[in-house]
């Protein structure tokens, strides 16, 4: 059978190109975003070929070069890309046996084909195998015990340029005659411009372009300094016609806006409620230590643009819409830029850049967004409530009711036939205006609705989804949409129903998942959860979660120190994520998640007044500092007799309902608003 990602770009010579240099060039529809993903393709690849790892050499994503694997998202890159380049690379090494005339039983070594008949290689044949071909789907790929490659930590190919300083990010690209070009933003979400003077940038030495076009405003200079300085001054000289658009609060938000209701999921739906409760989450920024950057050339016929977008192929078709350009005349290279899961500003500064590189035909300009851009104008995880009901009779829950109240959490760029979903877009005088964030029609992946379903056996349940009609902030994906709040609304719901026993027990009480029984004894296990003993001030919790009830399963142990603030110092991770490629990639995806939902759980939250975003500095948008990390223990359960899962998301709703829990065990005290800072701690204490 053919991986359905092959199956849609079924010719071998889109994803495998054999050199006759003696290395392998490896392409995949899925970006390096800093979780290591091309170490692990090149790693599959390998083995399948059986050449050493040295060999391979990962080609960056080009639009329309590459194959369409439409996004890298969703922690399906393995499970995608990686089925279909392990089949690719299968047949390349079945039709360079073939050519060789040595036999089917022929062997392979580090490219060397050998038999009792003579000896060859892939690269004495690199010339005379041609591999414009269409896939098959007869060659058989190897079993796991077959592997050598796969299933050990082979370096990363990506870190050495990064630990080391080296130019490996969109931000040091420079490409010959580069201009530079910053964009005034409007101060508040619907602002129009009524009126500039752009007489103060004429004492500039360096501007070479002032660009309009309707509310879009922005500068193009010759050195970066000079485009900040410019951008600075048109600033302080442009005049804007602001509204009070924003809703008071979140709780306003998610109680007065008009919703769509849809029923995900119902079995034996009515029943008798005995215990409810109702969980929260605020807006969150993506708040990457490196703004978004992107650079474009338009040379008259021609738009070639450098991004690190998630969605290469999407964000082609999103500028012909946006603009009177053909597909057929835009390339879109994918660069490494900062670390980002979910649809950040990365999209819209390219199409800053496009707009400005339209002025100055056949010079490439560079944008970078400000700290501010970054924080206030990129998309944002929705604000997100959870209405949980259920009915407990002798000890066991037998009817449980999940309800999910947001916007949705999808509105990236090419997923609107007729609307853009840039930015900028919105802001020209033909404007194309940003539309209302939706999910997937999925019940089990989704947007709003993932890992809504619990993975829990109850005899009764349903859950429902209020998506908000209007978006007064703009949503859109962050690392594992709705399935952060979701988890921890389950979570926590939990332990409430739990009453006197011990939560674990409780969660296996209600398990028939082998995989989920095994993860959830192995984190307690580790973590020594059945011999903690109380002390004052420390709480110690649990959460677990299939992602996506699709992905990998996740069991997080935490141990909190609750005094002045809320401090996290151990997380314990149980992770099966079936058969492992790279067991230090995982832990690094692994942790890096969990940290990540600290960081979100313990401090982030974006602020706003009826007009406008407030937080937007590291003080008014703090993040998990070095020094509040803690320490991360991930044990990872093999599972080689199973298909690779992806992981890069499972960790981030059991970390933030294993540390809810922690502070419940702490304090005796119950805080179903999220973050746990000391506000919202003290909002929950009785009295």
């Amino acid at each position: 059978m053919i991986p359905p990602a092959l199956a849609a770009a079924p010719r071998l010579s889109r994803w495998i190109t054999i050199n006759a240099s003696g290395t392998v060039a490896v392409r995949s529809g899925k970006v390096e975003l800093g979780q290591g993903i091309l170490t692990a393709l090149g790693q599959i690849v390998a083995d399948e070929l059986d050449v050493g790892f040295n060999r391979i050499q990962l080609i960056p994503l080009t639009a329309p070069v590459t194959a369409e694997q439409t996004l890298t998202a969703g922690s399906r890159s393995l499970e995608e890309s990686g089925a279909a380049l392990r089949q690719a690379a299968a047949e390349v090494r079945a039709l360079f046996i073939a050519a060789s005339g040595l036999g089917s039983h022929a062997t392979v070594h580090d490219g060397l084909i050998m038999s009792d008949a003579g000896t060859t290689s892939y690269w004495d044949l690199a010339e005379t195998v041609s591999l414009d071909v269409d896939a098959t789907g007869e060659p058989r790929p190897k079993p796991p015990s077959h592997h050598t490659v796969v299933g050990t930590s082979t370096p990363r190919i990506d870190l050495p340029d990064k630990v080391y300083g080296r130019a490996r990010f969109i931000h040091d690209m420079s490409l010959p005659g580069m201009l530079y070009g910053r964009v005034v933003r409007p101060p508040s979400p619907g602002a129009t411009l009524r009126s500039l003077d752009t007489s103060a940038t004429k004492a500039l030495t360096g501007i070479v372009e002032v660009v309009r076009d309707g509310s879009f405003l922005g500068v193009v200079a010759a050195q970066e300094e000079t485009a900040i300085s410019g951008a600075e001054l048109l600033r302080s000289h442009a005049v804007w016609d602001e509204t009070a658009s924003l809703p008071s609060s979140v709780a306003e938000l998610l109680t007065s806006t008009p919703v769509e209701t849809q029923t995900v999921d119902a079995v034996s739906p009515g029943f008798p409620t005995t215990a409810t409760a109702y969980y929260s989450r605020p807006y969150l920024a993506h708040a990457s230590i490196g703004p978004a950057c992107a650079i474009a050339q338009w040379s008259g016929t021609a738009l070639e643009v450098w991004s690190h977008t998630q969605g290469a192929y999407n964000l082609r078709k999103a500028i012909t819409i946006a603009l009177p350009v053909a597909l057929d005349q835009i390339t879109v290279h994918h660069v490494e830029g900062s670390g980002c899961y979910g649809h950040n500003g990365a999209d819209d500064v390219a199409f800053d850049a496009v707009l400005l590189a339209r002025v100055v035909p056949g010079h490439a300009v560079q944008v970078v967004w400000s700290r501010a851009d970054e924080l206030a104008w990129a998309p944002f995880g929705p604000a997100m409530g959870v209405r949980m009901s259920a009915c407990v009779e002798n000890g066991t829950i037998t009817g449980w009711r999940h309800e999910t109240f947001g916007n949705g959490h999808l509105a990236r760029p090419g997923m609107s036939p007729t609307a853009p979903g840039l930015l900028s877009a919105a802001y020209l005088a033909d404007a194309k205006p940003l539309f209302v964030s939706d999910d997937p029609p999925t019940a089990r992946g989704g947007g709003a609705q993932r890992n809504a379903i619990p993975l829990y056996t109850f005899p009764r349940r349903e859950i429902i989804k209020n998506r908000l009609l209007h978006m007064p902030l703009r949503t859109s994906a962050m690392r594992a949409l709705g399935a952060y709040l979701n988890v921890f609304a389950i979570e926590s719901f939990m332990d409430e129903l739990a009453g006197d026993v011990d939560p674990v027990e409780f969660r296996l009480r209600h398990l028939t998942d082998d995989r989920a029984r095994t993860v959830i004894l192995a984190a307690a296990d580790r973590a020594g959860w059945w011999d903690r003993v109380p002390e004052q001030d420390r709480g110690c919790g649990f959460g677990f979660a299939r992602y996506s009830n699709h992905g990998a399963y996740c069991a997080v142990v935490a141990e909190v120190r609750a005094e002045q603030e809320l401090q996290v110092t151990r997380l314990t991770v149980a992770v099966d994520a079936g058969l492992v490629v790279s067991p230090d990639g995982l832990r690094n995806q692994i942790e890096g998640g969990a940290i990540q939902s600290t960081s979100w759980t313990l401090k982030e939250e974006v602020r706003f007044t009826r007009t406008r975003v407030t937080s937007t500095d590291w003080e008014s948008y703090p993040i998990l500092k070095f020094s509040e990390v803690p320490d991360v223990d991930v044990l990872l359960v093999n599972r080689p007799d199973l298909p690779s899962r992806g992981a890069g998301e499972a960790a981030q709703g059991p970390t933030a309902a294993a540390i809810g829990n922690a502070l419940a065990d702490a304090l005796g005290v119950r805080v179903r608003t999220l973050p746990l800072n000391a506000e919202n701690i003290i909002a929950a204490m009785p009295g």
